[in-house]
């Protein structure tokens, strides 16, 4: 779904909610009681059900939703290199094929993927980030629904792709609807933007965030990028690939990326224009032309379904 700014959480995207009914043109699940269990189930790390964390922990997920239009206006998007990628892993085009986008958020991915010519789908939990979705791509289907319980029909599907949202699935529902969902030899793709730690000034950002936020474990939410994390099960093979990328941004809107990540978006609203301001003065020291140079690494990981 989409990328995090310098210094944000990594894995920092829409959660999925409880999936509504599918639109007459996705054929619908197979049973409503994947869905059932999916409304109680917390996402892969989240905290217990009911505990003071578990509520910040929906705040969070659900703040994107008020945030869509500043989501999609200020978020980076992903490199041709990442698409060049998911064809030479599967060993097949996009082009024609029929691709899910699940956790679709703005449309981010979507869009690309669609510029490929596959056949896409998308799936979206939020009322908020659907409906920036279809403002700003009328032409690609979008249904409600989450990973934990896809509004598909089983072996629909060549292609599953999410775009920084795999993390706020449960795995244990997450990779049976995959496999439901896909056809033989059909493929997983998640992937996420993180920030490049390894450039001094990145890396500077990350810890004021860090220190900002210091009642949260942030770095546990960032390079989360193995097998086992994205499947617990190991019921899949995950194959891994990085991809570095950039872009060079006004400060305003490199701040504005910042700040549609949900740790800021649930954040005291004062508190949280102390630390911009702050972090402004920083950044133009570095930058005094005012444009960022923003530096990014996508790990993909891609697993393939059995053929028969």
């Amino acid at each position: 779904m989409d990328a995090p700014a310098s210094g944000a959480p990594a894995s920092d995207a829409p959660t999925p909610d409880a999936p509504a009914a599918p639109t007459a043109s996705i054929p619908p699940a197979a049973t409503a009681t994947a869905a059932a269990r999916a409304q109680g189930s917390p996402a892969q790390g989240s905290p217990a059900q009911g505990s003071p964390a578990q509520a910040a922990h929906r705040a969070r997920a659900h703040s994107f939703n008020a945030a869509a239009a500043q989501y999609a206006a200020n978020r980076p998007s992903y490199p041709p290199a990442l698409f060049d990628a998911l064809e030479e892993l599967t060993g097949r085009p996009l082009k024609g094929a029929r691709v899910v986008d699940v956790g679709a958020g703005t449309g981010l991915a979507t869009a690309r993927l669609h510029e490929r010519g596959a056949d896409v789908i998308a799936v979206e939990p939020g009322a908020g980030m659907a409906a920036e979705f279809r403002r700003t791509l009328p032409g690609v289907p979008v249904v409600r629904g989450n990973g934990n319980a896809l509004p598909l029909a089983g072996h629909s599907a060549g292609l599953l792709t999410y775009a920084q949202s795999w993390h706020w699935t449960d795995p244990a529902l997450a990779v049976p609807e995959a496999l439901r969902v896909l056809r033989p030899g059909g493929a997983l793709a998640l992937w996420w933007n993180t920030e490049a730690l390894d450039v001094p000034w990145i890396a500077e950002s990350a810890r004021r965030v860090d220190r900002h936020f210091a009642g949260l474990n942030l770095s546990a939410e960032k390079r989360n990028f193995d097998a086992r994390f994205a499947d617990p099960t190991g019921t899949l093979d995950f194959v891994h690939r990085e991809i570095r990328w950039s872009r060079r941004v006004p400060l305003d809107l490199h701040l504005a990326n910042l700040g549609s990540h949900s740790v800021f978006l649930t954040d005291a609203e004062e508190r949280a224009a102390a630390f911009f301001a702050e972090e402004r003065r920083h950044l133009l020291a570095v930058f005094p032309d005012g444009l960022v140079e923003e530096t990014y690494d996508v790990h993909l990981l891609l697993g393939t379904t059995p053929t028969a």
